[in-house]
């Protein structure tokens, strides 16, 4: 079994404070985050909960999707995956994902459109992060005052 692991640290009010993440594998270290981040996104050098999960998903979406097609017989020669995660008002106050767009330009010699799309859409059921942001999977809480 593999766990990943990253951590956050965050200083001050929500609008006007500041943080930062890092993976344990040090693929990152201190990325900035800040709420402008998440809802300007003219926030260059920093990043957002959205923007992690939008890398997550179109690096897990790849994966899956090279899977499926090699499993049917046409591995890809090159995949191009986009993510889009849109973080918008709530109704009732608040904000929240409100949906993620996928986008995948591929290299499948000898594969139709039809196949392609239906192996596509195997691809994504078959991706374990689109099976967790689609309720999939438990959440355990452990919280504790310093």
């Amino acid at each position: 079994m593999a766990v990943s692991r990253a951590h956050a640290s965050w200083s001050g009010k929500l609008g006007d404070g500041s943080g930062e993440v890092s993976a344990q594998s040090r693929a990152f270290e201190n990325l900035p985050l800040t709420w402008a981040a998440r809802t300007e996104r003219q926030s260059p050098e920093r990043t957002s909960p959205e923007e992690l999960i939008a890398a997550a998903h179109a690096g897990c979406y790849s994966m899956a999707l090279a899977h499926a097609l090699d499993q049917a017989g046409s591995p890809p020669e090159r995949l191009e995956v986009d993510s889009a995660v849109h973080f918008t008002p709530q109704e009732g106050g608040g904000m929240g994902i409100s949906r993620i767009e996928l986008n995948v330009r591929a290299t499948v010699p000898g594969l139709s459109p039809e196949r392609f799309a239906e192996l596509a859409a195997e691809g994504e059921k078959g991706c374990p992060v689109s099976n967790a942001l689609r309720g999939g999977v438990g959440i355990d809480l452990h919280a504790s005052l310093a």
